[in-house]
């Protein structure tokens, strides 16, 4: 991260001068703040876009997150940082494979630190089988990590893995049965585990169960339990994770035992939804140098809704006199102070001009693909990334989270390398089945779209003979997408009258991407010379 001394001197000066004069907090360009008392406060989400299910640890100085991948590659992004509000991504847990017994639905990471070791619990859809829990480990938390194999794979299916010692110093794995995939109850069990994290022990005991009636719903989830005073405190969601109609929220039971029995809060849920964020939930604690506790989870924005996903939020959580934990609002906050009392403006937009050895790191790709799809080919300042194509209904494709309803992207197409019945495009993606876009061929320009797994021409017009030609699709409000194109990019061509509407791209669990494909026969590619994304400046901010 850069040094911002100079520039938060000069925003505390402001600050000071606004609070005279009875004025709201000054906030920068990327949502830091200063508050009418002079404090740094930071804008929620800390993990803008789709990073569902975060977990994170600390270590030293550090802190390491990591969240949810589902059904795009590489797996279990391993985010940095040093304040709790500035994340980096610096590789993933399998970077360039899957796990040898696993093929879908990688979900819910939970990220532990022991004695030198970092280990990573996952929930993989098992090769044939059911959901299951695995394990990885490294000594370097940026990786590369080890896979252990699964732990857990009950009938009904197994996920939500979290590690934790009791007071004899006794190594468990807490995990949920995933019941409500058949209507049925979702226990949450304990079992014990061996020091290498490769096989349980013993028999496994039950904690607590969903409550039907409750607030709870068909299910309780996402464990994270720890150790505070004379009780095990186990924060926890409940009812509908994902999608439109979600409900999810936050709850705490608490025992002296890690076997139990636990009590529920009777003030639960902790966590619930409000004007700005919906279905809070699956979260992890950590505890900062002064210990104080904080929650990492993750949210829906009223405003990005399913189209920018389950993004990451960060609040504090205080302590009752009756021993309770709480969130002072609630709910998820707007802003908050910054634990570290500093942090720096987030970077949104997305520049690459292909002229490293590497990608960025937040480029993904879906799972049943390899990462040997694409190559760098750079000369100087200048770069292309070339895309081998395939013959499929979107082809090969590289995409970007989105992190705000609003954004454009653009990208620029070497059209000398289109060979006939080659395609490169620009899209927004749901999923494979799922998607819309633009996308330039040798002598045509179309408009297209994915509907379950059916794809159809919208409209088309005819190519240049020679020389780049750029293609850009401007999104407005998550579920509208105009597409265009041109040649110097200062004059764009609409191929359509109207945008298109793109409410049908979220699955249940997931945000839209959107990225480039290259379509057209085995063995062909597409090079792109740049790509650019460019969330909208939002210019308000929900109230309370």
């Amino acid at each position: 991260m850069k040094n911002h001394s100079l520039y938060l001197v000069l925003l505390y000066a402001v600050g000071l001068l606004a609070c005279s004069e009875g004025a709201r907090p000054v906030a920068d360009a990327a949502g830091t703040e200063l508050s009418a008392t002079g404090q740094i406060t930071y804008q929620n989400p800390v993990l803008p876009g789709d990073f569902a299910d975060p977990s994170v640890v600390r270590v030293g100085d550090d802190y390491w997150a990591t969240a949810t991948s589902s059904e795009w590659a590489p797996l279990f992004p391993l985010l940095h940082s040093t304040n709790l509000v500035d994340w980096e991504i610096r590789g993933h847990v399998f970077p360039d494979r899957l796990p040898d017994w696993a093929e879908a639905h990688f979900w819910a990471p939970e990220i532990e630190y022991e004695e030198g070791t970092y280990y990573i619990y996952y929930t993989a859809k098992k090769k044939g089988g059911n959901l299951c829990v695995g394990v990885a480990s490294a000594t370097n938390p940026a990786g590369p990590y080890t896979d252990l194999g699964p732990l857990v794979c009950q009938e009904v299916g197994s996920i939500d893995g979290f590690a934790i010692r009791d007071d004899k110093g006794d190594l468990y794995l807490i995990w949920k049965e995933d019941g409500n995939s058949r209507g049925l109850p979702t226990p949450m069990w304990g079992q014990r585990m061996n020091g290498a994290r490769t096989e349980l022990l013993g028999q496994p005991f039950e904690l607590f169960r969903n409550e039907p009636g409750s607030w709870e719903g068909g299910l309780v989830e996402g464990a994270y339990i720890l150790r505070r005073g004379e009780y095990y405190y186990c924060f926890y969601s409940g009812d509908a994770c994902c999608g439109r109609s979600c409900t999810y929220g936050v709850g705490v039971a608490r025992s002296k035992s890690l076997r139990g029995p636990w009590e529920k809060h009777s003030a639960n849920p902790i966590m619930k939804q409000n004007e700005d964020w919906r279905c809070a939930g699956h979260g992890s604690v950590v505890t900062d140098p002064q210990g104080e506790h904080y929650f990492l989870y993750h949210a829906y924005s009223t405003r990005g809704g399913v189209y920018t996903g389950r993004e990451g939020l960060l609040d504090k959580i205080y302590w009752g006199a009756d021993g309770w934990p709480y969130f002072v609002e609630g709910a998820p906050s707007t802003s908050a102070q910054a634990p570290h009392g500093q942090n720096a403006p987030d970077q949104l937009a997305v520049q690459e001009d292909f002229s490293e050895t590497s990608l960025q790191k937040g480029w993904q790709w879906p799972v049943a693909r390899s990462a040997a799809f694409y190559t760098l080919s750079a000369s100087g300042q200048e770069g292309q990334l070339v895309l081998q194509a395939q013959p499929d209904q979107l082809g090969n494709l590289l995409a970007q989270r989105t992190t705000a309803p609003a954004y454009t992207v653009t990208t620029s197409v070497d059209k000398s390398r289109l060979q006939q019945g080659v395609q490169a495009g620009l899209a927004a993606i749901g999923d494979q089945e799922n998607a819309l876009g633009i996308s330039a061929g040798a002598e045509t320009i179309l408009a297209w779209r994915v509907v379950a797994g059916k794809q159809e021409t919208v409209a088309q017009a005819s190519s240049p003979a020679q020389g780049q030609i750029q293609l850009r699709l401007v999104a407005e409000q998550g579920n509208r997408m105009a597409l265009s194109w041109s040649t110097d990019g200062a004059n764009w061509q609409a191929l359509t009258n109207e945008p298109l509407d793109a409410s049908y791209l979220p699955p249940w669990d997931r945000a839209v991407r959107v990225g480039l494909t290259a379509k057209g026969p085995a063995g062909s590619t597409v090079a792109f010379n740049w790509f650019r994304y460019e969330p909208t400046p939002q210019t308000t901010r929900p109230q309370h």
